[in-house]
């Protein structure tokens, strides 16, 4: 119906009056055509008719494609996309989808200057022109397929709004320079489907002409009816309109609606205040120096971890393994000399003015030059929504924009913790592989979403750049590889402090690895070959090592850095040279002394050697036996115990022959049952038991 300005102010009311008067005894009765009368008349007057059996066919295809989707995918879509009408609806507005139908008639329509019919028409025909030049070819065309950017298409969707829509649609709907395309273009899971960009003109063209009512945008079922086509994921657009809203500057959200307005959210002001923060760097070096220590708090295989030093000063020279996170001040890159590789090598070399000793037990983390960006960018955000969280009644935010304002504080806060070990890629190793070889400084990508310790400690692990348990071979083999020894033996503390100091030896995680390796390889039997002895001291004025043992266990603290080590060819030395001689023999008064080599009535030969004074020795024993009862509530704790204090000290000899035979005795006064007899039995056979059961 024509408005006042139209009808020409109240005289052209009056004269419209008695027209309607005149005109109303001749005229017929009309009303204006419904939205499904709408696709025929502008399918008729923009689109040649179907004619083709394969044209019917295609339209079939097309329609029964996009029902097939709502009704399989019924959660993504609103209700009614799934009832069987609606398939028809697609065949009678083809190639125009049902749902821009309805925008147009149902909202577009409400507005004052848009004539239902005429201005559809005008709307749809510079649409159809601009994607006919395009070649686009989609099988329907949608409100995600408008295409808002071409002039003709923008004067007809602005035509009839206030000009104030028009910085809108340029920076948060489309355009060259539009927040969508910027979004598709960062995002290549969106840009492939320019995702973004189809949701924003989609709710754009829903929710525009109701911006002022009561119940304003759309929800995003209707945002995905209205832009979702057979073969897409309905959860590429749901991210898309989630990135959108997070950072649009006009786009409003309350639940599951969604619409524009020509009034900033809450958004523009977030990106105010993080752009005013550019300004302020120490706000933001700040909230990352909280964050970055709140992370290493799990220091993964590490004893301490030093975050953001400023200098050497602040590491102290200890023998333990340490990480040191360097601040984003120091950012990592490639090229050559770069911040981080200087602050590592000052760090490294010295501690204040005097120069570090214990260089083996530091690795280094430094921030990524290209993602230290993206780093503080999130760092602002997240202050600048806290800041309007903060101030939401100086502010008199609304309930709707504290919600807003309270969901973005939330996603920016988690939009940190994230880049946080994206950014911090970087593991610097100090490396040398021989005493005669230079020292690098190697560089190692890092990733995952594991604390920064923790990432850092296992990466070390695996590649053997840091040692939390070492075999004692493995010690014997560095000992004799560099050399380590100090003649034939070595302080185990000297030894700690080698491996803390140089950076060609294996850097241990601390001391206690080292002592590890020491009682691992003192237990060994084969000792001789494969490892060394330890003792208490060594007296210099007898030439003698004081508490020297070999080959057996010994119980060593981890904190306990006292002793030596012994090379087993000066152990050997002395353990034979101190071995006890056996006693003289003496015969009894009246008994004849024996002969060598003669034998005695029972038919043995003495096989006692002469000494040079006419003594003689007894031989060196050469067997052993014994016997022992076994409480056989405790057969396996017993078993092992002499195992280990008898049986293991005779196997270690060389040459040794040892067998252990299990004897087992058992007396049942009443009877051993039948299925008892079955079990033993077949154990007894499966295991080569020898032996069975008796009847008396």
């Amino acid at each position: 119906m024509a408005d006042d300005v139209e009808v020409g102010g109240e005289r052209g009311r009056a004269a419209l009056d008695r027209l309607r008067n005149a005109v109303g005894r001749v005229e017929a009765s009309w009303r204006p055509a419904s939205a499904e009368e709408g696709f025929e008349i502008v399918r008729r007057r923009l689109f040649e008719p179907l004619i083709d059996r394969e044209q019917f066919v295609a339209r079939d295809a097309v329609a029964r494609a996009f029902a097939d989707q709502y009704r399989t995918q019924s959660q993504e879509f609103p209700p009614e996309s799934r009832d069987p009408g609606y398939e028809k609806r697609l065949r009678d507005a083809y190639p125009i989808h049902p749902e821009l139908f309805d925008r147009l008639y149902t909202d577009w329509s409400t507005l004052v200057k848009f004539q239902r019919t005429r201005g559809v028409l005008r709307l749809m025909a510079a649409v159809i022109h601009s994607l006919w030049e395009r070649g686009d070819r989609n099988p329907l065309i949608m409100p995600g397929n408008v295409p808002i950017d071409d002039q003709r298409v923008l004067f007809e969707l602005t035509r009839y709004l206030s000009d104030n829509w028009v910085p809108v649609i340029e920076k948060d709907v489309d355009g060259p320079n539009a927040l969508p395309l910027r979004i598709d273009g960062e995002v290549p899971n969106l840009g492939k489907f320019h995702a973004t960009r189809r949701v924003a003109r989609t709710v754009y063209i829903g929710s525009a002409p109701t911006a002022t009512a009561a119940n304003r945008g759309i929800e995003d079922r209707q945002v995905r009816l209205g832009c979702v086509m057979p073969g897409e994921s309905a959860a590429v657009f749901r991210d898309a309109l989630r990135r959108l809203s997070a950072a649009a500057t006009y786009l409003y959200e309350e639940g599951a609606r969604y619409w524009y307005s020509t009034q900033p959210t809450v958004t523009k002001l977030a990106e105010d205040r993080a752009e005013l923060l550019r300004r302020n760097p120490d706000k933001v070096a700040e909230e990352l120096d909280k964050r970055l220590r709140a992370n290493v708090h799990q220091m993964g295989d590490f004893k301490r971890v030093h975050p953001l030093p400023h200098s050497g000063q602040e590491v102290p020279d200890d023998m333990d393994a340490r990480l040191v996170v360097l601040g984003p001040e120091y950012p990592y890159s490639r090229e050559a000399g770069n911040a981080a590789e200087a602050a590592v090598k000052a760090i490294f070399e010295t501690r204040g003015n005097s120069p570090r000793l214990y260089r083996n037990t530091l690795v280094f983390l430094a921030v990524d030059q290209a993602r230290l960006q993206d780093l503080d960018e999130g760092a602002r955000r997240y202050l600048a929504w806290r800041s309007i969280v903060d101030e939401k009644n100086t502010l008199d935010l609304t309930p709707n924009q504290v919600r807003q304002a309270e969901t973005q504080q939330n996603t920016a806060d988690g939009t940190v913790t994230a880049r946080i070990p994206e950014a911090y890629q970087w593991l610097i190793v100090p490396t040398q592989g021989s005493p005669q070889a230079a020292l690098e400084f190697q560089a190692f990508r890092l990733s995952g979403q594991d604390p920064l310790a923790v990432r850092a400690s296992k990466k070390l692990r695996n590649d053997e750049l840091l040692i939390t348990a070492m075999a004692g071979t493995r010690l014997e083999m560095e000992l004799d590889r560099v050399p380590l020894w100090r003649g034939d033996h070595v302080e185990i503390k000297q030894l700690a402090e080698d491996f803390a100091r140089y950076v060609y030896l294996p850097r241990l995680r601390g001391s206690e690895v080292l002592i590890g390796a020491i009682r691992l390889g003192l237990g060994l039997m084969l000792w001789r070959q494969d490892s060394f002895a330890y003792a208490d001291s060594f007296d210099e004025a007898a030439g003698r090592y004081r508490g020297l043992r070999s080959g057996e266990l010994v119980a060593l603290a981890d904190d306990n850095l006292s002793g030596l080590l012994v090379k087993a060819e000066a152990a050997v030395k002395q353990q034979e040279a101190e071995a006890p001689t056996a006693p003289s023999f003496q015969p009894r008064p009246g008994e004849p002394t024996p002969t060598p080599g003669a034998r005695d009535d029972a038919g043995s030969t003495d096989s006692r050697d002469p000494q040079p004074d006419g003594r003689q020795v007894a031989a060196t024993p050469k067997r052993f036996h014994g016997t022992v009862a076994l409480n056989s509530m405790r057969v396996s704790s017993d078993a092992g115990k002499i195992a280990e204090e008898i049986i293991a000290h005779l196997a270690g000899l060389v040459g040794a022959n040892v067998r252990v035979t299990l004897e087992i005795e058992a007396e049942i006064a009443g009877g051993v049952p039948e299925n008892v007899v079955r079990t033993v039995t077949e154990n007894s056979n499966t295991l080569k038991v020898q032996g069975g059961f008796e009847s008396e």
